[in-house]
């Protein structure tokens, strides 16, 4: 609302730089490119007369360049073993400690679960603790407890049943799940894709990430269009994963077109061209080419964008343009139209003036 009392505010400002005689095309910016004025609704109004020099100054969409988002602990993964998982140990040229129930059983099967106080048990060296160890770690450890019983033996340590470690995804994603992990790394990306994908709805600019009692905000489109690393983290155990409902952005065009619309920017970038086509373009018979303007609310104060489109050349340098949400798109009318309008408003009185007259002669 208080946008729209300045953006109101702001049309006064340029009505009365343009001026107010019907026969007059006074336009504030025909000889500077940038022009500064004040009001005491609307406060500073920059107005930018775009062109193709400058337009790439000022037109990026936004969020353009994206929000970077550090997770702490989001960089490379090594699977830690945990409660509930299940080994398989090998030791090479002895079957009867590799596989001791027998050679027609699965290693999942044949699988040593670790336990609830995170160690398992194996034959002749007793409790090894596997909770928060690597198989490395474990394979290490075995390897050396084993020397009192084997020569130099060949251990093996692989994880065949994760079972203790997964992440969350829910909100606007195909199928909200749980993900277990894994000896390969799940980035942000990957965990939504195993959930369905993102819906139509999906808004990947504010993907939350909850972790360790925190919640990290995450613009994941980011990654998708710009490739920021950051943004497509590594998830951790216990990670919760949020896809909010994109909430609904529009510009607002209005004046001298075709059609008087909003144009939704909730999934698309729009350029202005783009949006003075889609409502049908200018009235041809009413709208002055020279007065496109596009309203936007800055922390600075309302910043007015004039592209003059008298030369059909100047819609390329509108295609570079590209709205933001809560843009008023504004078409001022043509000078021969305000005549035609004061004319058309004005003959009714004089023609009754008139006969007015006659009847008291």
């Amino acid at each position: 609302m208080h946008f729209i009392t300045k953006t109101i505010a702001a049309l006064a400002v340029l009505a009365a730089l343009a001026g107010c005689d019907a026969s007059t095309t006074n336009f504030p910016l025909h000889t500077r490119n940038v022009t500064t004025t004040s009001d005491p609704v609307a406060g500073n109004i920059a107005i930018v007369r775009l062109t193709a020099a400058n337009v790439s100054a000022f037109g990026a969409p936004p969020n353009a360049k994206g929000g970077r988002t550090t997770l702490p602990g989001s960089g490379s993964w090594n699977y830690h073993v945990g409660i509930g998982d299940v080994l398989d140990v090998v030791v090479w040229d002895h079957p009867e400690l590799s596989n001791p129930s027998g050679a027609n059983r699965t290693p999942m099967e044949s699988g040593l679960r670790v336990q609830s106080d995170g160690t398992f048990f194996y034959p002749y060296v007793g409790q090894i603790r596997a909770r928060g160890r690597t198989p490395e770690a474990i394979r290490t450890e075995l390897a050396e407890k084993l020397k009192e019983f084997i020569p130099s033996p060949q251990v093996e340590v692989r994880v065949v049943g994760y079972n203790s470690q997964t992440a969350s995804v829910t909100g606007e994603v195909g199928k909200p799940s749980r993900i277990p992990l894994n000896s390969s790394s799940l980035t942000l990306l990957d965990a939504i894709n195993e959930a369905g994908g993102l819906t139509e709805t999906a808004d990947a600019r504010q993907v939350t990430v909850r972790r360790g009692g925190r919640s990290y905000v995450v613009d994941l489109q980011a990654f998708l269009r710009q490739g920021i690393g950051s943004n497509n983290p590594v998830l951790r155990n216990g990670d919760v994963v949020s896809v909010p409902r994109a909430k609904s952005q529009q510009a607002f065009l209005l004046g001298e077109l075709v059609k008087n619309a909003p144009i939704d920017l909730t999934r698309d970038e729009i350029t202005l061209t783009e949006a003075v086509t889609s409502v049908g373009g200018l009235k041809q018979d009413r709208a002055d080419a020279r007065g496109i303007f596009v309203f936007r609310n800055t922390p600075m104060g309302v910043t007015v964008y004039q592209l003059d489109t008298s030369n059909a050349a100047a819609y390329v340098v509108g295609t570079e343009f590209y709205l933001h949400p809560q843009d008023v798109v504004y078409v001022t009318t043509a000078p021969i139209a305000k005549w035609n309008r004061l004319i058309s408003n004005l003959l009714p009185t004089v023609t009754a003036a008139k006969t007015t007259g006659n009847l008291g002669n």
